[in-house]
């Protein structure tokens, strides 16, 4: 039997593995069913039923990009026993409170785990808005990969590099790349990332332009391809489930569906890290507990009064904030039900 060598699809070994188990990536979710990629080749799994106990609060369901430990059934469906540590992972707040396995009550929906970098990806048309990428923006700083911005399309829009600009202004510290999967133009850059054993998660609304990018890099057709409506340049989905694609380099990709929604989830070190030169100004505020409304001295307030920060910028905050706080309000509530249920 062949023995596939799954250093290459990125695992590093942290722990002890017992012997009646063995290691595998997850590559593909269908439900409550996954594909997982071991030494011996793709193999069918689900999980094992504890992880159906106290699965409200249980957060480390299987997803695409998790390294689990899997009883191996060479024969049959395999059964996934365990969820290995994760180096990276990308949330959003599920407002629909359904989760893996169709378990009720779940407010995070974990989109995949361990990346090394996620591509932000919007298309150069009339639905590029810098405000959704920026939640995104968010909520990635959060996640332990290193954010990158895509710009899909560049073919169709003779000023795209003004919107490079735009978007450079407005997230300084983020590489921001312009490119065309049906000209080639700047798919080469992308190559500092796309590198052997390395992880790159594709995430955006529908339409963006990730699937026709897949298959530009895969050097192939992989995924279906769907018109856009002409009105307000949205697309339908083409991409049903998450999928892990190995790259022809050896580098990863992880497609996911496009996301009409981007719930914030414990985004409090994300939004720091985006806002960081507002929440610096908090340190000058005479009083600590400044609301930054009506307190002399406030250096929010001075700030906004001389135009170091935007209006705008200001807003972005505040609504940011408004939400993560929200989410957090509705997972305490949550949870003490939960509690209380259990006792």
């Amino acid at each position: 039997m062949e023995i596939f060598d799954l250093t290459k699809f990125g695992y590093i070994e942290t722990v002890a593995i017992p012997d009646s188990l063995i290691v595998g990536r997850i590559t593909e979710v269908h439900r409550d069913q996954y594909m997982v990629m071991t030494e011996y080749g793709e193999a069918r799994a689900v999980c094992k039923g504890t992880f159906f106990r106290d699965a409200e609060v249980r957060r480390d369901f299987p997803c695409v990009g998790d390294f689990v430990l899997l009883r191996h059934n060479a024969s049959g469906v395999s059964q996934v026993a365990s969820v290995l540590p994760r180096r990276s992972k990308f949330s959003r707040a599920n407002f629909k409170g359904k989760g893996a396995g169709y378990v009720k009550n779940i407010l995070e929906q974990v989109i995949c785990t361990n990346f090394d970098y996620v591509f932000l990806t919007t298309s150069l048309n009339q639905d590029f808005n810098v405000e959704r990428v920026l939640r995104y923006l968010t909520q990635a700083r959060q996640s332990g990969g290193q954010p990158v911005i895509i710009l899909t399309k560049s073919d169709l829009n003779e000023d795209f590099k003004e919107f490079v600009k735009q978007m450079e202004q407005h997230a300084p510290d983020v590489p921001v790349h312009a490119v065309s999967s049906h000209t080639g133009y700047g798919m080469d850059v992308l190559e500092q990332y796309l590198q052997p054993t390395k992880t790159v998660v594709f995430l955006g609304m529908s339409g963006v332009g990730k699937s026709s990018l897949l298959n530009a890099l895969m050097g192939h057709d992989v995924m279906e391809i769907s018109d856009i409506r002409e009105n307000d340049s949205r697309g339908r989905h083409t991409t049903t489930h998450r999928e892990l694609f190995m790259l022809p380099n050896g580098a990863m990709v992880i497609d996911t569906p496009g996301m009409r929604e981007l719930g914030l989830l414990e985004a409090d070190d994300g939004i720091a890290a985006e806002f960081e030169d507002v929440e610096d100004l908090f340190d000058n505020c005479r009083f600590r507990s400044c609301t930054h409304k009506n307190e002399p001295n406030c250096a929010v307030l001075a700030a906004l009064e001389d135009g170091s920060l935007s209006k705008e910028r200001w807003r972005r905050y505040n609504a940011q904030k408004r939400e993560n706080k929200y989410v957090e309000s509705k997972r305490l509530a949550m949870t003490t039900r939960q509690q209380k249920k259990r006792k």
